[in-house]
């Protein structure tokens, strides 16, 4: 019997649970691992995406958000001059990582703390769409089937 791994499937998506779009977005993603990055939890409508983002500051990453889609991208660092490497192991290099967002799912605040960029993500979901309970109201003076019957 064949086991599938739906790892993968979820390290671009935030707060939806629907496999055919999660399939359609991981065979358009591509293999680069660069930064990499967490996808957290932090409650039933909260959610926080953390970036290893070393060497980068806040003016060399731009975040945008567009039709459900949260992409961050990181401009490419200048060559230090005369710098000479035994070692080079902290990329500098340009970066674009896309994750698809769900419905109702928003930025709420993004920073930069040693290295690390937090994105914060909150689902709301829009009053109309919350489910409601209906409470079923007694009728007064309603006759009773075997009220109904004797008369």
């Amino acid at each position: 019997m064949r086991t599938y791994d739906l790892s993968p499937l979820f390290r671009s998506s935030v707060g939806f649970d629907r496999l055919s779009r999660l399939i359609e977005a991981s065979q358009a993603t591509d293999a680069v691992a660069y930064p990499p990055y967490n996808i957290e939890k932090l409650g039933e409508n909260a959610y926080r995406i953390t970036m290893a983002v070393a060497g980068f500051g806040e003016g060399d990453v731009d975040i945008t958000v567009e039709n459900n889609a949260l992409t961050v991208k990181g401009k490419a660092q200048p060559e230090p001059e005369g710098a000479q490497y035994l070692h080079r192991g902290i990329a500098g290099r340009a970066f674009e990582r896309r994750f698809q967002l769900a419905e109702h799912v928003e930025v709420e605040t993004a920073h930069l703390v040693n290295g690390l960029l937090h994105i914060e993500l909150v689902r709301r979901i829009p009053e109309a769409l919350k489910p409601r309970k209906i409470e079923i109201a007694a009728v007064a003076n309603q006759p009773t089937i075997e009220q109904k019957q004797a008369a």
